[in-house]
């Protein structure tokens, strides 16, 4: 693995995903991503890994692209400029799949700048936890370029609303951490001391429940960004549920639980 991303169990079943290129505030040059996305797909094999928490290393979650060493896209030797361009963005693009399709929920721990495609990154995972010096920028539209990156079009809007998704986006104006509670951008913001230590708790509480719930609880959201209709939507939802209710024993083990007054034991 590269020393441009690091791996570590800070609790039983929980896994730390950290960027850790903090002299250049953890940017997206394509030698750190092309490890960040092999690291995320090692994690989403290991079947001992229930939760997963990603950060940045030092005072940024990502910064977006490294404009002044962006490293070398691998596999382009003989290809031309445009065609360069094209396997540039598929890589990058691969990261932000990569997060959304794990089977395990991924918290985001933002614990500074999430900036352009690290803004991305953030809202590729499941769940965001910020720290109070974070903030988000959709930094395209400021570098002459467009805003719309690696799915924020399309992540933005279902996560805070089209209207203000657009005038973050237009504007390119910092959200901080504050702001980015109160929109529902993040689901907490915690002193930068706490962050990690909230979000591994929050990891714990996942894990007490079942392995299936939990996936099919993250597909099912996944799902719903795309579903053409409620009805559509609940159809899928109903078999989802059936298919935990007919197959485990799940249900009568959280109603035993509860009559004994103890936490119960999911054996999927």
């Amino acid at each position: 693995m590269s020393d441009f991303v690091r791996i570590e169990r800070p609790r039983p079943q929980v896994a730390s995903v950290t960027l850790n290129r903090p002299d250049r505030v953890n940017s997206m040059a394509f030698d750190v991503m092309v490890p960040l996305r092999e690291a995320l797909e090692s994690v989403s094999r290991d079947n001992d890994v229930r939760v997963v928490v990603l950060t940045g290393a030092g005072r940024a979650f990502c910064s977006g692209a490294d404009l002044e060493d962006p490293g070398r896209v691998p596999d382009i030797d003989g290809l031309t400029l445009a065609t360069v361009a094209l396997r540039s963005m598929e890589l990058l693009e691969k990261v932000i799949t990569t997060v959304r399709g794990m089977h395990q929920p991924v918290i985001a721990a933002v614990n500074g700048p999430a900036i352009g495609g690290g803004f991305c990154l953030a809202l590729a995972c499941d769940l965001r936890v910020a720290a109070q010096p974070a903030y988000f920028r959709a930094a395209g539209i400021t570098n002459g370029l467009t805003a719309s990156e690696l799915g924020i079009s399309y992540l933005l809007p279902r996560a805070i609303g089209s209207a203000r998704a657009a005038e973050i986006m237009l504007t390119g104006r910092d959200v901080d951490a504050a702001e980015a509670e109160r929109i529902g951008l993040v689901s907490q913001v915690v002193s930068p001391e706490a962050l990690l230590e909230e979000c591994y708790d929050l990891a714990t509480r996942i894990i007490g429940f079942s392995r299936t719930g939990v996936e099919l609880t993250k597909r099912m959201l996944a799902a719903s960004l795309d579903a053409s209709s409620l009805t559509a939507h609940m159809d899928h939802e109903g078999l989802a549920q059936l298919y935990v209710r007919l197959t485990t024993r799940n249900f009568e083990e959280a109603v035993s639980a509860r009559r004994e007054n103890r936490a119960p034991q999911f054996k999927d």
